[in-house]
């Protein structure tokens, strides 16, 4: 049950239709594991601590850089040199001391990323690589678990729910290949600030419907935007046939008995 004071807190969000108190309290008991606290994590990350999204585990093996300060919204000057999942910790709590929040200052592996999302009801990729974000998908899909995934360079961004558990396509399904070891990034071919706060903005808005239930969520589709000359496109996702991480029953049995089975710390 929601106390006085967060019936205050959230009540902009509470008159929504499809959201209301029932939502809030789904938000108010999930865990949420977000990887990545660049340019989409960190608008990401005050969201959706500003929403009350019960915990959030932030996990980033980077420091800040000077580089950063132009896009990285959860970060500031005292930060250089800092971890970012320290630095991005403590803009949380500043917003909302409610959160409960884990940091997680390292690079994951795949031994790592799926025992995090074993203990996770979402995961979210805000990461700017191909090996890290196929590692994400498998130990999500392992976990039966949903992975809400954004990327962004130069005007352009893109965000999409994966779920193979509930139906559609998973990451790989989208993008087959591994052969590429990093994704465009921001630091060869350049980013406009406010582009990635809009689409780690839609990337925190996807997480919130996820874990509410509101209607009208990106599960089994894509959401192209180009923001030089504000073009936006919704995309549906389908399940690859064959796919190595999601494709086959046995890849579906497996999901839904290891979620079943997930525990926490």
């Amino acid at each position: 049950m929601l106390s006085d004071s967060e019936l205050e807190r959230y009540s902009r969000q509470l008159l929504l239709p499809g959201f209301d108190i029932a939502g809030q309290e789904a938000l108010g008991r999930a865990r949420v594991l977000l990887v990545g606290l660049g340019g989409l994590g960190s608008p990401a990350a005050l969201y959706l601590a500003a929403a009350g999204v019960g915990e959030v585990r932030l996990v980033d093996g980077d420091t800040v850089d000077a580089s950063n300060l132009q896009r990285q919204i959860a970060h500031g000057e005292a930060d250089l040199g800092r971890s970012k999942a320290q630095s991005a910790a403590d803009a949380v709590a500043r917003l909302n001391s409610g959160v409960r929040v884990r940091v997680m200052p390292e690079r994951l592996g795949m031994d790592g990323l799926a025992d995090a999302c074993a203990r996770v009801d979402l995961a979210v990729d805000a990461t700017d690589n191909y090996p890290t974000r196929f590692a994400l998908n498998r130990a999500c899909i392992a976990a039966g678990i949903p992975l809400v995934s954004a990327a962004a360079v130069r005007t352009e961004g893109q965000v999409a729910t994966f779920h193979p558990a509930s139906g559609g396509g998973c990451y790989r399904c989208l993008y087959p290949e591994q052969g590429a070891e990093s994704a465009l990034r921001c630091s060869d071919s350049g980013v406009l600030g406010p582009v990635v706060g809009v689409v780690g903005s839609l990337l925190a808005l996807e997480v919130i419907k996820q874990l509410s239930g509101m209607p009208g969520s990106l599960a089994g589709a894509l959401l192209t935007l180009d923001l030089g000359d504000y073009r936006i496109q919704r995309l549906a996702l389908q399940a690859r046939p064959g796919c190595p991480d999601c494709g086959g029953e046995q890849a579906a049995d497996k999901s839904a008995t290891l979620r079943a089975g997930k525990t926490d710390e």
